[in-house]
């Protein structure tokens, strides 16, 4: 009896009601949820505005065919090589010259001695070793 009256004094004192202190816990649920369904909705919002901040500073590019043209196009004359590799090459159609790497030219056969193409081939040995 006497657990019972301290108990209900307990009660009493605090004035603790279940009924009333489910539905205060529900409220306070319900608010935490708001909370996160609008902290999920400002992180959207922010990320939108970020990505249209980003997009205007990207700078949108047209390529002219000029620009993407190769500057290999045709046969080349070798005019100088260079140790280490290097070799300075002359275009035969329009005189423009070029330092490239002698690992990146190949021999061009056309109208070219089997003579002429070993001389070429042995002058470039020749130089790099």
């Amino acid at each position: 009896m006497e657990l019972e009256h301290r108990a209900y004094w307990a009660i009493k004192k605090f004035n603790f009601d279940v009924k009333e202190a489910s539905t205060m816990r529900k409220l306070q649920l319900n608010e935490l949820e708001e909370l996160k369904n609008e902290s999920f909705e400002n992180a959207r919002i922010y990320k939108e505005q970020t990505k249209l901040y980003h997009d205007k500073a990207i700078l949108r590019k047209e390529f002219q065919s000029g620009k993407l043209k190769s500057r290999w196009v045709g046969p080349f004359k070798v005019l100088i090589v260079f140790p280490y590799g290097a070799v300075e090459i002359e275009s035969i159609e329009n005189d423009t010259h070029l330092k490239v790497n002698k690992q990146r030219l190949k021999p061009y056969l056309e109208n070219v001695t089997q003579e002429q193409v070993y001389l070429v081939m042995d002058a470039l040995e020749f130089t790099t070793t």
